[in-house]
Formats: structure tokens, C-alpha cells, sequence
């Protein structure tokens, strides 16, 4: 059996933390799309593990997939093992042949890219961990895969090919000399081949390397439980999300089947699960109606001293939350649930569940609000428009609802759904009804053990 985990936001709805949750059954947990961009943190017996490429999974002792569709950064995904094997750990961690891999110019460049487009307030927003260039390269057809580690002569034909482009890239288009970078050998093949094959050598050492949509389709023939776990959040989706502020890949459900190998009805016949933060948080610029508070630099329009927003609640929550990226440390701009972004998720990835994590962080205000439909250009739309000009353009019509108190939320946890604050529950209840999906988790604190189970997909 098949469970896919989805972010239904914009990212940081706590992917990792329900990974965890329903970790038991599962044999295997596969990521499908993105790299080290995606920070995720896992609680497990009282130890919190930041992550950022291993699979969540791991820390429990499950099998960790690096599918296809990932980018993946070597020196990332040693260290961390490394960690986590100084940690008494033993994490088993494969990586598809056929992945792509970061290499060193593309952070450079993702740097690069990033401070040219801030100057005309072009900026996406990435963590200059190059993602994007990786992205970029494996569709232009000049990328280094995973599986040219492994064969000395194929990867110093790869760098030989690439390695001159990229260079000229920076010296001539962007008018820097490569030598006056912080990492000059990031341009140099004789440096990369040494250190990308040392890597290589270390992946056939370990046999961490798999064709990933054989190994799966094996596992799941054998009974094993597999779950898809995705990067981000689906309104940060290369199609489905407000682009250009969106990252390189697919979260949404469609990317687990391309991601590994494995065929849509494989992800289909299994249970979706969206993954929903109980308000709503974004990193970067963009359109966000619901918004509280704002970000200088990251909201639009928004400076130091920007007037009419609630800024004591959006710091409020912001700091209950811990709504700082796990990656980068940025603070998160912070709004009210947004229920046109959680039609839309719905519909583009088919959620069979719902877990609402963070109903803890809420607890004590008086009243919580949620942007129920929008009004664009007079009219009253539900969903997300196609194009992110007219989604800025969006007003939010707010609904509101009575707050709930703060109480002993590993009490609730013991005790189960009926244990979760009345008007919480409506709260709750509400989302479900208006989606039409069930819910099946609900978040109330960080830790594996600080949630509430109400349906196990594996059962």
C-alpha cells in the first residue's frame, strides 16, 4: 500500500512531523522532488532532528529514497548522515541512479541569479542552495545524474561539457571574473571530477545507489508499506502554483509518481494525505491576501513603516509557531487560514485526508479568523485565479470564529479527538466540511506523541 504526504499551502505545514506519525507501518519512505531546500524537523524519543535531504523516515529506521525527481547535494546528505550516525543512528538511505546531482556552480550561480533579479524586485525567494540551476540544467539536458558518479569516464565527459557553459555564464554575461569568487574551483573540472568522483566511490562503497521505480515497485510487490513524502507545498509548484514565485519541481501528487519511477495509478490507488497548518505561512515574495503583518523585503509593498496591519498578531503567532525557516532562519509571513488555496490544492492533488497541524499555536486568541472566498475585480471567486498578477488583485472575505483556551495539549493528545476544545473542533469541522475531505490527524504540538490520530491510512 501507497500514502503520499502533501503540503497544501506554501510549504513549513509540519510534512515531516506527520511523516513520523504514521511512520509505523511504513517499510519504506520515498522522496519524491526537491533537495536541500526543504527543511523538515522530526521529534523522536524527546531528540529533534532538522533535516533538510534525508528522508524523514530515517531517524525511525525505515528506508530512505532519494526518488528521481530530487536534486540532490552530496556534501548535504553526508554531513547529515554523519549527524545522525554520531547520534547512535543507523540510517539506510538510497538514492535513484537516475537523480540529479547539485554540484557546486549551481549555488553559485543561484546566488548570482537571485541578486540580479532583486534589483528590478524580481526575486523568488530561494535558499541559494541551487536548486533552481540544478532544475534548469537536468531540462536543458546537460545535468550530472547520480548513476555518472559511478563510471569516472562518463562524469569527466559530463564536466567537460558543462562545466566551460557555466563558466562563460558568469564571466560573460554576468561580467564576473571566476577567480575572484568565493569558490573559484567551482568552475574548475579538474577539482569537481575529484571531488564528485570520491562521492561516487563512496556511493558504491555504501550501495546507496537504486534504480528507484524498480526498487519500489518490488517493495510494494512484497506487501511493503511505501509512503511518498513531497517537498514544499503545492502553491509553490513549478504548474500548479503562483508562479514565478515557485520552486523547480512538483509537490503536488503527480510528482510522486514521476519522482519515482512508479505509474499515477500506483499513487492514486493509495491514500492522499494534505498536510495544512491550522493559519497560513509563506517565505518570500508573492500574493498572500489573508496576511496579518509583513516582512520587509519579502511582502510587497510592505516597509518598516507600512500602517493598517495587524502586526502584534502576526508577530504573536509568528513566534508561538516558531515560524523562522528551518533552512535559512527567515521569519515567515504570517495570515489567516486561506480556504480558495485549499480548494485548489484539493482539486489539483485529490486528498483522500487531511492532518491540520499547529491547532495549538492558536489557542488563546479571541477570535480566529479565516479568508473564506475572494473578491476579485467585483466579483466573488473560491479558488485561486490561473495567473499570480490577478491572485494579488484578491481581496479576502474573512469568516470568523471563537478562539479556543490554551490547556494541557499532551492531555488532549492522550485523550484523543474529543479531547480538542469545542470550538476548535468547529474550526476544524469546518475546513473538513468545506473541503470534503476527512481529517485524519490533527497537530497539537511538535513532538510524534503531541498528535491527535483520528484515522491511520495503513488500516
Amino acid at each position: 500500500m501507497t500514502v503520499t504526504i502533501v503540503g497544501s499551502q506554501l510549504g513549513d505545514e509540519g510534512k515531516g512531523g506527520v511523516v513520523d506519525v504514521y511512520g509505523d507501518p511504513a517499510d519504506v519512505v520515498a522522496r519524491y522532488q526537491g533537495g536541500d531546500n526543504a527543511g523538515h524537523t522530526v521529534v523522536h524519543d524527546g531528540e529533534e532532528y532538522k533535516l533538510s535531504l534525508v528522508p524523514s523516515g530515517a531517524v525511525r529506521g525505515k528506508v530512505g529514497i532519494l526518488g528521481n525527481g530530487c536534486v540532490v547535494n552530496l556534501r548535504t546528505l553526508f554531513d547529515e548522515l554523519n549527524t545522525l550516525r554520531e547520534k547512535g543512528l543507523d540510517p539506510d538511505v538510497r538514492i535513484a541512479e537516475r537523480a540529479h546531482a547539485i554540484l557546486p556552480f549551481h549555488r553559485v550561480l543561484d546566488g548570482i541569479e537571485e541578486d540580479v533579479k532583486s534589483e528590478s524586485d524580481q526575486e523568488v525567494g530561494t535558499t541559494g542552495r541551487g536548486i533552481g540551476p540544478t532544475y534548469e540544467d537536468k531540462a536543458g539536458r546537460r545535468g550530472v545524474r547520480i548513476g555518472d558518479l559511478l563510471d569516472p569516464d562518463v562524469l569527466r565527459e559530463r564536466l567537460e561539457y558543462v562545466v566551460p557553459q557555466k563558466r562563460a555564464l558568469v564571466e560573460e554575461v554576468y561580467d564576473i571574473d571566476v577567480d575572484d569568487l568565493d569558490d573559484p574551483d567551482a568552475f574548475d573540472v579538474d577539482a569537481l571530477y575529484e571531488e564528485f568522483r570520491e562521492f561516487g566511490e563512496r556511493l558504491e562503497e555504501e550501495n546507496m545507489t537504486v534504480n528507484a521505480g524498480a526498487f519500489l515497485s518490488d517493495a510494494i510487490a512484497d506487501g511493503q508499506n511505501v509512503m511518498f513524502e513531497g517537498a514544499q507545498g503545492t502553491l509553490i509548484d513549478i504548474d500548479h502554483g503562483n508562479y514565478p514565485y515557485v520552486t523547480s519541481s512538483n509537490p503536488t501528487a503527480g510528482g510522486a509518481a514521476t519522482g519515482t519511477g512508479l505509474g499515477p495509478g500506483v499513487v492514486g490507488d493509495g491514500e492522499i494525505i494534505g498536510i495544512v497548518k491550522a493559519y497560513l505561512t509563506r517565505v518570500g515574495s508573492g500574493p498572500l491576501p489573508t496576511e496579518l503583518g509583513g516582512v520587509v523585503g519579502d511582502t510587497p509593498g510592505y516597509d518598516e513603516e507600512t500602517e493598517g496591519r495587524n502586526e502584534d498578531l502576526a508577530t504573536y503567532i509568528r513566534d508561538e509557531g516558531g515560524e523562522y525557516g528551518t533552512v535559512t532562519g527567515r521569519p515567515r509571513r504570517v495570515g489567516w487560514l486561506d480556504l480558495p488555496m485549499l480548494r485548489h490544492a484539493t482539486r489539483a492533488n485529490g486528498f483522500t485526508g487531511l492532518a491540520v497541524n499547529h491547532i495549538d499555536v492558536l489557542a488563546g486568541l479571541d477570535e480566529v479568523q479565516v479568508g473564506y472566498t475572494y473578491e476579485l475585480d467585483g466579483e466573488e471567486v473560491r479558488t485561486i485565479p490561473s495567473t499570480t498578477e490577478e491572485w494579488g488583485r484578491c481581496e479576502a472575505n474573512l469568516r470568523s470564529f471563537e478562539g479556543w483556551p490554551e490547556v494541557d495539549w499532551s492531555e488532549v493528545a492522550d485523550e484523543g479527538y474529543d479531547a480538542i476544545p469545542e470550538n476548535a473542533r468547529t474550526y476544524l469541522e469546518f475546513i473538513s466540511d468545506e473541503l470534503d475531505v476527512p481529517i485524519y490527524a490533527v497537530g497539537v504540538g511538535p513532538g510524534r506523541e503531541e498528535t491527535v490520530v483520528v484515522e491511520n491510512p495503513y488500516e
